[in-house]
């Protein structure tokens, strides 16, 4: 995800903003927040019933069409038989949906965008309130969380920063954050993000003499 080079410029920009106030920034950057397996089945049960449900709109048109393809002739089919071709029919239309769906890309297109966006938000939650979360001495952290695969970004905020800033403000650091990560560079843009959450925190929570660097620079990849 990240050369050497944009691991030490992250950390080098996380130093710098904390230098000039009393936030303390984690940045973390994971492939993908979720398998979205879930989502995979969803998917292939709903194609394993538009199966069913195009059997059962044009059951004429099908069974004539596996008579010819088995080489029948004016068949008389019996409810057993139906049924098991139904059946059949949805088991093979389900396992390669299921076998479609592996595809990584094909599962990240047909993952709805609020699944997508609640889903790095819930994993972001999470890694804040294990990284972030209560960990300074004044809660004074602040997590910057970079989902690759959802191209999703998450700043959340501990209690003394959330008290001072409102969510909104965070916006031209999502954007600095964004920008450069649909031109593939991940680094640049979490650089980008990091000085200018750091340009708010110092604003809001300037640094004392006697504050301490309490959580890592370098940046967390899981």
């Amino acid at each position: 995800m990240l050369t050497d080079t944009d691991r030490k410029d992250i950390a080098e920009a996380v130093a710098a903003a904390e230098a000039t106030s009393a936030g303390e920034i984690v940045t973390i950057i994971t492939p993908q927040s979720d398998s979205y397996r879930d989502v995979a089945l969803a998917w292939s049960i709903f194609v394993a019933f538009l199966a069913l449900a195009a059997l059962e709109l044009a059951p004429t048109f099908y069974l004539g069409l596996i008579e010819r393809l088995l080489g029948l002739w004016a068949h008389e089919w019996t409810p057993r038989q139906v049924l098991g071709i139904a059946l059949t029919v949805a088991v093979i239309k389900f396992l390669g949906m299921l076998l479609l769906m592996a595809w990584r890309p094909l599962r990240l297109l047909l993952t709805p965008p609020p699944i997508k966006s609640a889903r790095v938000h819930a994993r972001a939650l999470t890694c804040f309130r294990i990284g972030a979360e209560g960990r300074t001495t004044g809660r004074t952290g602040i997590l910057i969380y970079l989902s690759l695969a959802e191209h999703r970004a998450e700043i959340i905020a501990d209690e003394a920063i959330a008290s001072k800033v409102s969510p909104e403000v965070w916006g031209d650091a999502m954007h600095a954050l964004l920008g450069p990560l649909r031109a593939g560079k991940v680094g640049e843009g979490m650089v980008a993000a990091v000085r200018k959450v750091g340009a708010v925190l110092a604003k809001h929570l300037p640094r004392a003499a006697d504050d301490e660097n309490e959580l890592p620079d370098r940046v967390i990849e899981v």
